[in-house]
């Protein structure tokens, strides 16, 4: 019995290899070797198209010949997959499988949003660029705007750290002599006019079309000279087969990008000791006081969506909370967006109606950021490091001079904070009237209100105002706005060759603003209650403490239109005109008209060019158009206004004084943008290779500026009115590539370049001369006037540095500049420790030769990365921060300096000149993001994606100053303000989405 039992176990592997080798022998022979090829409809052979077996990682890709061959089972599908082509799948029936696969014209079809209707891609005439929510940049942004920067060839964007901040916007140039929202683009929200861009969460973002010359823009009117920005939110799909709920948060740390190298406490005592120099505020501290006020910021950020579709009706709600701190200590921000949305059909499924509500609830925290030393920027610098934080008592310690401010008192002392609420009702209707007319109906009412508070303590430093015993500053203002428009649209295609749209409407708008009042009252028992409780004051200085906002309501009345014509898409047409009335300009210049028209040629649609087989797409566009300027206005800007400017005493009371505060004027109109514009569409190598080539000439005139006047004509001193004139030119170029593409990987890459030459024709004319234009004073210690660095010519950019030439340092120390002749403007050769105006001259230009962005994403199965870089080269930035900081005049008045300076000191003061001109250029890692998505969660949920995203590793460059990305905007581009430039940050953010 022993014995059979050790025959059979003897036996038994034996039993199990023959088992098994017979399973793979079986196997083996049940699979095929399957070979093929792919090609193209054309008959071409398709390189590098993926083979895989349907739900298997066994594939291979074609060969130079479009070959291919792979082991398979008969009856498993094999799937065919080519970027730029459909995919296609086929059941292994023998062993030759043989597929042509067709183009995709997806990116042809693509539908593009423009003004008050849509249109695929490839009829499209315009400028128009789209990004998609997943080619947005991933950071801590609190707006949509600055999710674009580096991502649309033309548009110049500059970031900001400030939590509370705002980025810069400019699109093809700066085409005004006004600032704010003279200079910003026009925001289209869902089809509204105008909303404010930060009502929108940036995760409810579907995509943005930015539409970029005036053939695009002119449907828009008065408001469109600096371009359009058209955002589309993430809606409910119809034939959803669940609700979709998604979670997306992320928790980010920043850090400060960089600290300037001041002189330390050790530093300056070595300095004293050596050269005999006496210095003030030397408590024998050694505080960084950059440490003191800088930290590491912790910001989160929660957004919960719901969308779906149900029969006729889709619906989409989320939430959205941001909590973000500023690497300032006392910055911050949080904020609370929700939106809603909720689409029927009825009638038939003719009429369709949405009902939506939008809400934006925030509160603000601010620092001191004021000029002649009352910010927080500037004191972390130049107070006095052998000062210590405190005294022995406990209270902060003061150095001694003018407007010497210990930063650590400017954040708890004086403190800030404003509270916002914007609520936004919509409507929509859009009834199909017969086939391919559809006639539409929008409505918005938004209602905002802002309420700032502000409380300067006992214990503050400011000047002139420590001595209130506690000071409260509160005010609120209100506004709301109506938005009404109708349009129909009617769109038909003849014989399936002839397509025609045809759009016309209406639109009114009414905009009340600076509703409020406020007041600020002093002398509180202590510093508790803050603002929170104003009857606690014990004094109000009469009727210069109440504050009061002049209400104003503004409308706008538009009628526009739009046709296009399409031959088999080949040839295409379009012409658009609107014609606006506002109430903001002078009695005789109420109404405008704002006309355009452009063609296309798709060549590629032509029959001598159906055999080739290089250009998948090849368009050719030429357009002229003309957009206006009218942002930026209020109610009374063309008519005489008068303020109270005193008292006189009538029957024993006092009484108002008034006077005028603005001259009419009934001429007063728009700011006139004429652009024209030639592009080139292109795509090549099947999709792999795409992009668009556009040059732009740019003409803006009847610029805005407050010329003088007489007192003797006029009851004030100077007058609005339209005299100015600014040219922009400039060439983009947007590359679009696949460089690899296999069965598990694939890099996309995109790169934009932009070129702008901007230059200022004309600023005066016959009856209103303006005289010098000088932009541009960093307030540098020591230069009590005439510190400007930049000035405003005809014939020259925006941002035009005219300064002394510095010529170095003398035998004694003293800074020389060169002479120049006051008849012809040449140097003599003579240097002058004190220059005059007739020594400025031309010194540097702060308008950028190329702007740069380079976006990579890589695909490998579950993992995605992204890296992106920006880039600005050939523009000059005045660093007004080291020139402040050079200066004799710090040290001299108790406060710090850069460590350079201890080591060449001198006696002169930091006159405005080119040694403070630097090379602003620079190439920055901006982005840098690793994510890995989990599936198949047994329908628990359908995917989860954990991400970590770095914004702003590394930066080269060779300027001096914190950061070379200031700001580019406004008419005083390219100065670095100590004051007011809040320090760029190092971003580390990770994150998760969930779809459940």
């Amino acid at each position: 019995m022993c014995k059979v039992q050790l025959k059979n176990a003897r036996l038994r592997p034996f039993a199990l290899f023959m088992a098994l080798f017979l399973m793979n022998v079986s196997w083996a022979f049940a699979q095929l070797t399957v070979t093929g090829n792919a090609q193209s409809t054309s008959g071409e052979p398709l390189i590098g198209v993926n083979v895989v077996e349907k739900g298997t990682t066994n594939g291979t890709v074609t060969d130079l010949d479009g070959n291919y061959t792979l082991r398979v089972a008969k009856g498993k599908t094999l799937v065919f997959s080519y970027i730029g082509f459909l995919s296609q799948e086929v059941v292994v029936n023998g062993a030759k499988v043989n597929v042509t696969l067709k183009e995709d014209t997806e990116t042809l079809d693509e539908v593009v949003v423009i003004g008050y209707g849509s249109m695929a891609r490839k009829d499209v005439t315009s400028s128009i660029t789209t990004v998609k929510a997943d080619q947005l940049n991933v950071g801590v942004f609190s707006d949509a705007a600055s999710m674009l920067q580096g991502k649309v060839a033309g548009l110049t964007i500059t970031t900001t750290g400030d939590p509370n901040g705002s980025p810069s916007i400019t699109l093809r140039g700066s085409s005004s002599l006004r600032t704010g929202q003279a200079m910003q683009p026009y925001y289209v929200i869902d089809g509204i006019p105008g909303v404010d861009i930060s009502i929108v969460a940036p995760d409810d973002i579907e995509s943005i079309d930015v539409l970029r010359d005036a053939t695009a823009t002119a449907i828009y009117g008065s408001k469109a000279a600096n371009g359009v920005i058209i955002i589309n939110t993430k809606k409910g799909k119809h034939g959803a087969e669940r609700t979709n709920v998604s979670y997306s948060g992320y928790v980010a740390f920043d850090n400060i990008l960089n600290t300037l190298d001041m002189a330390s406490a050790d530093d300056l005592r070595a300095y004293a000791e050596a050269t005999g120099a006496t210095l003030a505020n030397d408590m024998g501290a050694n505080t960084n006081w950059q440490d003191e006020v800088l930290r590491t910021a912790i910001s989160t950020n929660h957004n919960l969506s719901i969308n779906g579709g149900a029969g006729k009706t889709t619906y989409m709600a989320s939430i959205n909370y941001q909590d973000r701190e500023g690497v300032i200590t006392g910055s911050s921000m949080d904020r609370l967006n929700v939106r809603s949305l909720v689409t029927t059909k009825v009638l038939k499924d003719r009429l369709e109606l949405s009902a939506g509500v939008n809400a934006k609830y925030g509160k603000a925290i601010g620092v001191p950021m004021n000029n002649e030393g009352a910010s927080v920027l500037d004191a972390m610098n130049y107070f006095s490091p052998m000062l210590p934080v405190r005294n022995e008592d406990g209270s902060w310690t003061t150095g001694s001079g003018s407007k010497n401010y210990n930063p650590l008192s400017l954040i708890y002392e004086n403190t800030s904070e404003t509270m916002y609420k914007n609520t936004q009702l919509l409507g929509k209707a859009s009834l199909e009237i017969i086939e391919g007319l559809k006639w539409n109906v929008n409505y918005s009412f938004t209602n905002n209100q802002s309420t700032y508070s502000a409380y300067d303590s006992h214990n503050t430093q400011l000047e002139g105002i420590s001595a209130y015993n506690g000071r409260a500053t509160r005010n609120t203002y209100f506004g709301h706005e109506h938005i009404f428009e109708t349009f129909g649209n009617y769109d038909t295609t003849i014989n399936d060759i002839h397509k025609l749209s045809v759009m016309a409407g209406y639109s009114w708008e009414e905009k009340m603003s600076n509703d409020g009042f406020g007041l600020t009252v002093h002398d509180f028992y202590d510093d508790v209650l803050k603002w929170n409780q104003l009857t606690y004051a014990s004094t109000i200085d009469g009727i210069p403490a109440v504050q009061s906002g002049t209400k104003e309501t503004i409308r706008n009345i538009s009628f526009y239109g739009r046709a296009s014509y399409s031959f088999n898409s080949k040839y295409m047409i379009q012409a658009t005109v609107r014609r606006d009335g506002s109430s903001v300009f002078g009695k005789n210049n109420q109404w405008g008209t704002f006309p355009s028209v452009s063609v296309a040629w798709n060549i590629t649609e032509e029959n001598f060019m159906k055999n080739q087989n290089l250009f998948d797409n090849l368009k050719f566009r030429l357009g002229y158009g003309v957009s206006g300027n009218a942002l930026g206005f209020g109610a009374y800007t063309a008519i005489a206004t008068y303020g109270a400017s005193g008292f006189f005493n009538y029957n024993g009371k006092q009484w108002r004084t008034l006077a005028a505060t603005k001259n009419a004027n009934p001429d007063l109109k728009w700011e006139t943008t004429g652009m024209f514009n030639v592009g080139l569409d292109y795509g090549l190598l099947n999709g792999r290779l795409s992009g668009t080539i556009e040059f732009y000439n740019k003409k803006t005139k009847d610029l805005i500026w407050n010329y003088p006047v007489s007192t003797n004509l006029y009851p004030f001193g100077d007058i609005a009115a339209n005299v100015g004139e600014i040219t922009n030119q400039g060439i983009e170029i947007s590359i679009n590539a696949v460089p690899v593409q296999t069965k598990n990987f694939t890099w996309n890459t995109t790169v934009t370049l932009s070129h702008n030459k901007n230059t200022v024709n004309r600023l005066s004319n016959d009856k209103f001369e303006v005289g010098v234009f000088t932009q541009g004073d960093p307030m540098v210690a020591g230069v009590s006037s005439e510190g400007y660095t930049q000035r405003i010519i005809e014939g020259e950019p925006l941002g035009t540095f005219f300064t002394y030439e510095f010529a170095g340092f003398n035998d004694a120390g003293k800074a020389t500049y060169y002479v120049r002749d006051e008849n012809t403007g040449e140097r003599t050769g003579e240097t002058t420790e004190q220059p005059g105006y007739k020594d400025r001259t031309i010194t540097g230009c702060a308008q950028p030769k190329l702007n740069f962005g380079w976006n990579n994403t890589f695909n490998y199965k579950n993992w995605n990365a992204t890296v992106f870089f920006t880039g600005v080269f050939g523009n000059d930035i005045y660093n007004g921060t080291r020139a402040n900081y050079m200066s004799p005049e710090m040290l001299a008045g108790g406060k710090n300096v850069l460590k350079e300076f201890l080591d060449n000191p001198t006696t002169s003061a930091s006159l405005p000149s080119d040694r403070f001109i630097e090379n602003g250029s620079y190439l920055r890692l901006s982005t840098l993001s690793l994510g890995y998505t989990f599936k198949n969660f047994n329908g628990w949920l359908q995917n989860l994606q954990l991400y970590v995203t770095c914004n702003n590793l590394f930066t080269i460059t060779g300027y001096k100053g914190l950061d070379p990305e200031v700001n580019m905007g406004g008419i005083d581009p390219g100065i670095d303000y100590r004051w007011s430039v809040y320090p760029h940050t190092r971003t580390t953010m990770v994150g998760v989405k969930i779809n459940f």
